[in-house]
């Protein structure tokens, strides 16, 4: 019953398929405001999960613009192609990231994020 409004960055998980794509598979996580971290309020949605994010060490990538699912994709396999076959990182999922409220017409963040193993 609280009003919390947006927080950034909005981050989905995308599980990525054979050929780069999206599968039907996303999670999409708001961050809980500083005031709310110590007692957050109890979602009235079964499908709302409250899940403290471990720290983690990233590769990153950024673009700007408004972000498509096209976009998440070929920023991915950019960093993919940049990092080698060196660089441990999860390949299962990656972190696709927007800073920006949608009425924010210029100068939109947006980045792809690879966790470390």
């Amino acid at each position: 019953g609280v009003g919390m409004g947006m927080t950034a960055p909005v981050s989905i998980t995308a599980f990525p398929a054979e050929d780069g794509s999206f599968q039907q598979k996303v999670k999409v996580s708001l961050r809980i405001p500083s005031q709310f971290q110590d007692s957050p309020p109890c979602p009235n949605d079964e499908s709302i999960k409250i899940e403290e994010r471990q720290g983690m060490t990233i590769y990153s990538t950024q673009f700007g613009g408004y972000a498509k699912e096209a976009d998440y994709v070929s920023y991915a396999a950019k960093l993919k192609a940049a990092l080698g076959s060196d660089a441990a990182y999860r390949k299962d999922f990656y972190l696709c990231n927007g800073y920006d409220p949608p009425m924010k017409p210029y100068g939109r963040r947006n980045e792809v994020w690879f966790v470390k193993e």
